[in-house]
C-alpha cells in the first residue's frame, strides 16, 4: 500500500495534473506526469472507471497499479505528481503488461526531464 505521503487526494490535484501534466498513453493506462519542487515525495493517483468493468475488476486493476507505484518508490522516484488512468483494455493485461507500461511511461518522462535540464544549464 502506498503511503499517505506519496498518495493524490484531493480532487483539485487530479483535475490540475490531469490538465497540466505530460501525457504519455499506452495500450492499458494513460499516465499523466506533472513535475514537482526538488526534494518532495512522489504521489500518485489511479483513475478506474466503470468502463474497466465491474467492481471486481476494477479493484483489481487499482491493486495492480499500486503495486507497480510502490515499486517504482522503491526505485528511487521522487519529485513527481502521477496519475494513472486505466483503459479498458486494462482488465484483459496481465501484470507484466501493466507494469512495463506504467514503469515505461515514468522512465520516459526522467528522460525528458533530464534532457531539459541538461538543455537550460546549456550542455
Amino acid at each position: 500500500m502506498l503511503a499517505k505521503a506519496n498518495r493524490i487526494t484531493s480532487a483539485d490535484d487530479y483535475r490540475v495534473i490531469v490538465r497540466r501534466g505530460a501525457k504519455v498513453g499506452g495500450a492499458h493506462t494513460v499516465s499523466y506526469v506533472r513535475s514537482r519542487e526538488s526534494g518532495t515525495d512522489a504521489r500518485f493517483g489511479f483513475i478506474v472507471s466503470k468502463k474497466v468493468g465491474g467492481a471486481v475488476r476494477r479493484n483489481l486493476v487499482r491493486r495492480r497499479l499500486k503495486a507497480v507505484c510502490h515499486e517504482a518508490l522503491g526505485d528511487g522516484i521522487s519529485d513527481v505528481d502521477v496519475v494513472v488512468r486505466a483503459l479498458p483494455s486494462a482488465s484483459l493485461a496481465d501484470w507484466n503488461e501493466i507494469r512495463a507500461e506504467v514503469l515505461g511511461a515514468l522512465q520516459r518522462r526522467r528522460a525528458r526531464s533530464s534532457a531539459a535540464a541538461a538543455q537550460e544549464k546549456g550542455e
